[in-house]
């Protein structure tokens, strides 16, 4: 999938859904006839036809976009039912694996951020290059971006668009929203994308002024970073000893939380020396990509978009998941729900 960081991306030119880093994602995962991987970002279903190219492959397919799950059908019948696709979060991994009977994973990919089919929707609201409705909703329920922009506190504005945007002008982006709810409701992609661009000034070149904003609130609206985190703890208890974790991210928060976790978790928590020495709990995965893996030239020349991309993997040991808080890998912003109320 790709994510609101590349211009082209955000701007949603039309362009058919490339998955990127296919090859090295699944060179990653080992996939072997008779092994059980879980696609957990289904999208148009492009890592999942690739594993399935090997012979007996069977995949657990996972999106809460009800769109990409309504064509997945055409991939299950391409795949001679060794494809369950699952309309879910994926933080609900472990649930999902125990609903289609399958006691553990061989391997789990995740393609972080929103694909080019959701990009170059216009109704779904995630693009500013078509008007469209502030919506930016991955799945069908909860609150849109246009309700985030209608009751969020100035405050808290400007904390999500420079958390979740890196935005240096997020507390101007902020001031400029509320000061112009007050004359009509920003319902439109190209209304906020008016609205930001004239308080944000972007050199000749440089990617649009609203993307670090657009992208901040599609975060904020699908939960996106607490979602990966409890994603990744899921993956932990799943996969078996051996299996395969791998995840592309296209953002710089998303794989800092990859790096961390893998990071985290093959090596021993630290001790206290408050406390009584204790032996250290096992690693429970050892690190495959000692540093991100990229696209290449000819990828990049065939789909700019995913220019971004980089590309973490780590094999399951054998010890047992911790029960780690995921907290620290988090931001601290106000929640979805207080924000719309109004709440501090």
């Amino acid at each position: 999938m790709m994510t609101g960081s590349d211009s082209a991306a955000v701007a949603g030119g039309l362009a058919r859904h490339l998955p990127v880093l296919a090859r090295p994602a699944v060179g990653w995962l080992g996939v072997r006839s008779g092994g059980v991987y879980v696609d957990a970002t289904f999208g148009a279903g492009g890592y999942t036809r690739a594993i399935l190219a090997t012979p007996g492959a069977r995949v657990i397919g996972i999106d809460c976009d009800p769109a990409a799950v309504a064509a997945g059908p055409a991939v299950a019948a391409e795949a001679r039912d060794r494809l369950l696709l699952f309309e879910e979060r994926f933080s609900n991994l472990a649930t999902i694996l125990s609903r289609a009977d399958v006691s553990a994973a061989d391997g789990v990919v995740f393609d972080l951020g929103v694909s080019s089919m959701q990009l170059d929707a216009p109704g779904r609201g995630f693009s500013f290059r078509f008007e469209g409705p502030l919506d930016m909703r991955m799945g069908r329920e909860g609150p849109s971006a246009a309700d985030v922009v209608a009751h969020a506190s100035e405050r808290d504005l400007a904390a999500i668009i420079a958390t979740l945007g890196e935005e240096r002008h997020a507390r101007a982006v902020a001031r400029a929203i509320v000061r112009a709810r007050q004359e009509r409701p920003i319902a439109t992609t190209r209304a906020l994308a008016d609205l930001v661009g004239g308080v944000v000034h972007a050199r000749a070149g440089a990617i649009h002024p609203a993307t670090r904003t657009f992208q901040a609130l599609r975060i904020f609206v699908n939960d996106e970073l607490a979602e990966l985190a409890h994603g990744l703890a899921a993956a932990e208890r799943v996969l078996r000893p051996g299996g395969r974790l791998v995840v592309v991210a296209f953002h710089s928060l998303e794989d800092r939380m990859v790096k961390n976790f893998f990071a985290e978790r093959s090596r021993p928590p630290a001790g206290s020396r408050h406390l009584p020495e204790i032996p250290p709990a096992p690693t429970t995965f050892r690190v495959l990509t000692r540093r991100p893996q990229t696209p290449d030239d000819a990828e990049l020349a065939a789909n700019p978009r995913a220019r971004s991309a980089k590309l973490r993997a780590g094999e399951r040991t054998d010890a047992a998941p911790r029960a780690a808080p995921i907290a620290p890998l988090l931001p601290h912003l106000p929640s979805l729900a207080d924000v719309v109320r109004g709440q501090p």
